[in-house]
């Protein structure tokens, strides 16, 4: 059974999807993007967008009762120049503290609401915890 979670922290959608649902022992995020969740803005610049969709990603695991060492695999969407990689990793590192769990990347052309950047995470988060 699939069962969307209740996420206080993240009250905007740019569409009809929930931000994190249960499926078993995992829970599945949606992607993120670098908008306030508050106020559906999106953050101006790619810096500024990577650290609010980590920041968000944050708070989405907050109110799933998880941290980012519960996370198994992360997903990035970067429609940014690639030189710009540098940038995303040391904000992704510095969010992330020791964590590090398996991560994909991905160059896109477009993004949601015109995003520079996404990230989705997949947590591993046994039932019986």
């Amino acid at each position: 059974m699939v069962e969307p979670l209740d996420t206080p922290s993240i009250s905007f959608t740019a569409g009809p999807y929930s931000p994190a649902v249960r499926a078993g022992d995992w829970i599945v995020c949606s992607g993120q993007i670098g908008v306030d969740p508050t106020t559906g803005v999106l953050a101006d610049g790619l810096e500024a967008q990577v650290r609010q969709a980590l920041s968000n990603t944050t708070a989405l695991l907050r109110d799933a009762s998880c941290t980012w060492s519960n996370v198994a695999k992360v997903a990035c969407f970067v429609a940014a120049d690639p030189s710009a990689w540098g940038q995303i990793n040391e904000i992704y590192a510095e969010s992330l503290g020791d964590a590090r769990p398996a991560r994909s990347t991905v160059g896109v052309t477009w993004l949601p609401l015109n995003a520079l950047f996404e990230i989705e995470v997949w947590v591993y988060r046994p039932l019986s915890v």
